[in-house]
């Protein structure tokens, strides 16, 4: 069988980097962020966190970018809040926003209302003109436990759409296949994964670019530009900040990018890949 590089028209030893923007919709200052990077820098998709309050906007300013969507089970700041846009009573805490944390989903969210959450999230971004591209999970929510893998599952197939997984070496940490339930059921994921133990990419994405092996990889970083909205909505404001000078503004990663012969791509042509398959 063809890797994945070669169904996408290259070469099998092609090293090809998708660069994601996690958080658009987040707040204004991510929203200008995650799209300068990507009509300006080197950024080649996004996701929309949906039921944030700054996700119309980010939907007002809509050009045809290759955007996914963020599914979100989590607010986890104390003083900025965003609530379940399904009105799902499992998925909200005591002020009303959905709960701070993953711990806290797994222990009281109920499936179905999970499900029902997810589903109104991509279809609100449907709804609002987003050619949406592919799927992944804030914070990991929706990846690390087995019964909330297969709702993220099921959305990637009712949708036809790609889904972010981590690396092949991360299944024994995690504790069940997902990579092989993901390729068995026909969605199509990356190759490899650059994972950020912290907020703020840059350190990591460099040291992997020196080693990146052949194949699709995803990288992600949460680009915003500094203000005071973002100071006062983000503790992490600065490592946000930092993503955003990475690949909006940083011609020597660019460069960089450019020495190691590493190709850019987005999630559309994964997309169109498994749409295919399925015709």
């Amino acid at each position: 069988m063809s890797n994945l590089a070669e169904r996408l028209g290259y070469k099998p030893d092609d090293r090809l980097l998708i660069i994601n923007c996690d958080d658009l919709g987040f707040c204004h200052s991510s929203n200008i962020g995650v799209y300068e990077s990507m009509r300006n820098g080197v950024a080649t998709t996004a996701t929309l966190m949906v039921p944030c309050p700054w996700a119309r906007e980010a939907a007002a300013n809509y050009r045809g970018d290759d955007v996914g969507v963020h599914l979100t089970l989590n607010s986890e700041w104390d003083v900025y809040r965003w609530a379940s846009l399904s009105h799902s009573p499992s998925l909200l805490d005591g002020d009303g926003g959905l709960p701070r944390t993953i711990v806290d989903v797994w222990e009281h969210a109920d499936i179905d209302e999970v499900r029902r959450e997810c589903k109104t999230q991509i279809e609100r971004a449907i709804y609002w003109g987003f050619d949406v591209t592919h799927i992944d999970s804030h914070m990991g929510t929706l990846q690390l436990k087995p019964e909330f893998f297969d709702i993220y599952l099921e959305m990637a197939v009712e949708f036809s759409l790609p889904m972010r997984l981590s690396g092949p070496g991360t299944e024994w940490l995690i504790g069940f296949p997902f990579r092989q339930l993901a390729q068995e059921a026909g969605v199509i994921f990356p190759d490899n994964f650059i994972f950020a133990p912290t907020m703020g990419s840059r350190p990591w994405i460099l040291q992997a670019l020196d080693t990146l092996e052949p194949g699709v990889t995803e990288a992600y970083l949460h680009p915003a530009v500094d203000s005071p909205e973002l100071r006062a909505a983000a503790p992490d404001f600065q490592a946000r900040v930092d993503d955003y000078n990475l690949v909006a503004l940083d011609n020597s990663f660019k460069q960089k990018l450019q020495d190691l012969n590493i190709t850019l791509i987005g999630y559309r042509p994964l997309r169109e890949l498994m749409r295919s398959q399925k015709a």
